[in-house]
């Protein structure tokens, strides 16, 4: 009751915000009578919704925790992960979402190993799976990330154990997304969307005003323990700096929980207005959060791990009055779950239509898939009491992962005729042990694991469309 007290803005917006979570899960429940709805909303979403629905899936805790607390460490470089999202969100809208779009109505594919198969030849089981195992191992990892984040806010705000948090995360996250699959989704990222560009911004501004002003950059400039944050190379060489910026750039061309938004859109015209919406939001949330890491070091001092700076901040109330860090904290919560209801839609989509289908089609797939994401939340959240490592190091890997392994599929399949199934698969099989092999044993304080990886994969992904012939005599208009 303590709490409660002092704490009771936060409180009834967290009871609002999962009502209307729970009354969006209610209208998806009745707008999903089959696995087209179910899926990908009926095919039938305006460019609006799915362009906020994007940026708001791709800025979860991963950007409000994990981004914004990097730049502590790593200083004003880090800023070049910021300008590489928006580039390959302009990116995704222009060379992906318009003729993926198009090709995924003209097969009637679900997911992206359905869609996979469909292009590089219907029938080939082997593409279809191993795709579905990459999207498996690769959203399980992101869930964990997602997981640790909402954790150690809930953490920290609420004066909780680390896994009770956990648990009231899967609890909401698990209710709405099961029950309302994609439409349900689209809905509450819209609401969540609004919410991340209000608490970017008034991050920003509140831990710049405590920092002193602008000045303080200046000020950090010239500092002995801080100068070296204002250097080309301030935490490790821009080299390998730039390697982890694009690794987790890439994923905005490629990752499903991305691209399965093309999916949805209704029409061209959707394409052309979803593009403006995405790009300017995404700007906007990254741009605001990115420098808060700087800016704290005049705040905090002796951080360890970055995970813990902004929560940290938000319970500092000569930072963030607690109305204000009320607020925050919903804010959060919705970027948390704006990516984890997209990762376990994708996920347990993928582990129904992919796996279980191919093997023992049921009369129930919304109830299979349903069933898919209470398990894989639970898998996430089991990992997540003891995580492999920090938020920006595993969803670093995991968009390292389905770059080298989805690139050169999505981006070469949808603009040269060539390529085949046994090219995708070759791209796979050398592109993963390169990316593993220089992680545990090239010079990757020299050279990013993300550059020799994905080389070698759309060199052999080349290799194989130009010695065979093409899976299609023609991609479709």
């Amino acid at each position: 009751m303590a709490w409660f007290g002092d704490h009771w803005l936060a409180g009834v917006l967290l009871i609002a915000y999962t009502a209307v979570l729970l009354y969006h899960a209610r209208v998806g429940a009745q707008h999903s009578h089959n696995m087209t709805e179910y899926y990908v909303g009926g095919r039938s979403l305006g460019g609006v919704v799915v362009g906020i629905s994007f940026f708001a899936t791709f800025a979860s805790t991963n950007s409000y925790i994990g981004h914004a607390g990097k730049g502590y460490e790593y200083g004003v470089p880090w800023m070049t992960m910021a300008v590489l999202i928006v580039l390959f969100t302009w990116l995704s809208w222009t060379a992906v979402a318009p003729r993926l779009r198009r090709f995924t109505s003209h097969w009637d594919a679900l997911t992206l190993p359905d869609y996979l198969e469909a292009r590089f030849g219907a029938g080939n089981r082997a593409l279809r799976t191993a795709a579905a195992a990459v999207i498996l191992l690769s959203s399980l990892l992101y869930l964990v990330a997602i997981f640790k984040g909402a954790g150690n806010l809930f953490e920290r705000f609420l004066d909780i154990p680390y896994e009770h948090a956990v648990g009231l995360t899967l609890v909401i996250v698990v209710l709405y997304t099961s029950i309302g699959g994609f439409v349900s989704v689209v809905r509450t990222d819209v609401v969540q969307g609004i919410l991340m560009i209000l608490g970017s911004t008034t991050i920003f501004y509140c831990v710049l005003n405590a920092a002193g002003g602008f000045e303080a950059f200046r000020a950090l400039a010239v500092a002995p323990d801080t100068e070296h944050l204002f250097t080309l190379n301030a935490g490790l060489p821009f080299v390998v700096l730039l390697g982890i910026a694009l690794s987790g750039s890439l994923k905005l061309l490629v990752d499903p929980r991305q691209v399965s938004r093309f999916y949805a859109l209704k029409d061209e015209r959707s394409v052309k207005v979803g593009i403006w919406v995405a790009v300017g939001g995404i700007a906007l949330i990254q741009l605001c959060l990115f420098p808060v890491g700087i800016l704290a070091r005049a705040l905090l001092d002796g951080v360890a791990d970055t995970d813990l700076v902004i929560p940290t901040l938000i319970n500092d109330p000569s930072v963030f009055p607690i109305w204000v860090a009320d607020f925050l904290v919903v804010a959060m919560v919705a970027a948390a779950m704006s990516s984890m209801d997209s990762v376990l839609l994708v996920a347990a989509s993928v582990l129904y239509k992919d796996v279980v289908e191919t093997v023992h089609p049921t009369a129930h797939p919304l109830t299979w898939t349903r069933i898919g994401v209470v398990g894989c939340s639970l898998i996430a959240a089991v990992i997540a009491l003891n995580p492999p490592g920090g938020i920006v190091e595993i969803t670093i890997f995991s968009g390292s992962l389905y770059a080298v392994c989805f690139f050169p599929a999505i981006l070469f399949g949808l603009h040269w005729r060539r390529g085949t199934a046994g090219g995708v698969l070759a791209s796979m099989a050398v592109g993963v042990p390169v990316l593993l092999g220089w992680m545990l044993l090239g010079p990757s304080d020299v050279v990013h694991e993300v550059f020799p990886a994905l080389l070698a994969s759309c060199l052999v992904y080349t290799a194989f469309a130009r010695l065979r012939e093409p899976a299609i005599e023609r991609l479709p208009q």
